[in-house]
């Protein structure tokens, strides 16, 4: 009977140490950021307006890439017209070459300028386009980022990643060890 009672209780006490450790452990769970993003119809309408957009400004980067491809069509015709004229003797003196010469480096600079100028323009749509996403977009994360956490203090989970892109979107304060590892470099 003895025996029995001891056997129950050493029984009890590594019921107990296992459910003490097994609330120890540390608890990690993940989320798919791209997959909640496609389903809240928040996030549909700032794509959809992105979208808008995106296609006013490709609109214009075309209208912009016809208009350079145009004048390179001229710049190339006119070239060939200048070739022409030389090497068919019509350009004869010094000065008329001098002057041919500093249009078709003119025209050549105009559509240097005109390409340049195409490029900064796409850049400069680039980056709005990125920001304008990153402002419309950032109401809408903290909300899931807000839900991210609720969820897993309800659940007791310590961390949470995003599998898409593998960053921690929510870490339980117990286990920052930020001030420690500054006090360690110290």
């Amino acid at each position: 009977m003895k025996t029995l009672k001891v056997f129950l209780s050493l029984l009890i006490l590594f019921a107990l140490t296992y459910a003490t450790n097994a609330d120890a452990q540390i608890k990690v769970g993940y989320v798919d950021s791209e997959v909640i993003l496609k389903q809240l119809p928040e996030s549909q309408k700032v794509l959809s307006e992105l979208e808008g957009m995106k296609k006013l400004y490709v609109d214009t980067i075309q209208a912009k890439e016809k208009d350079l491809k145009s004048n390179a069509e001229a710049f190339k015709k006119r070239y060939e017209d200048a070739q022409k004229l030389v090497e068919s003797g019509t350009v004869k003196s010094e000065a008329d070459l001098k002057k041919l010469n500093e249009e078709i480096q003119g025209l050549q600079k105009g559509l240097q300028e005109q390409d340049d100028a195409l490029t900064v323009y796409k850049q400069k749509i680039q980056e709005d386009l990125m920001q304008k996403q990153n402002e419309m977009f950032k109401p809408i994360k903290e909300k899931i980022t807000k839900a991210i956490e609720n969820c897993a203090k309800e659940l007791k989970i310590n961390f949470v990643f995003d599998k898409a892109d593998g960053s921690l979107i929510y870490g339980d304060k117990e286990y920052d060890i930020t001030f420690k590892v500054l006090d360690k470099l110290k």
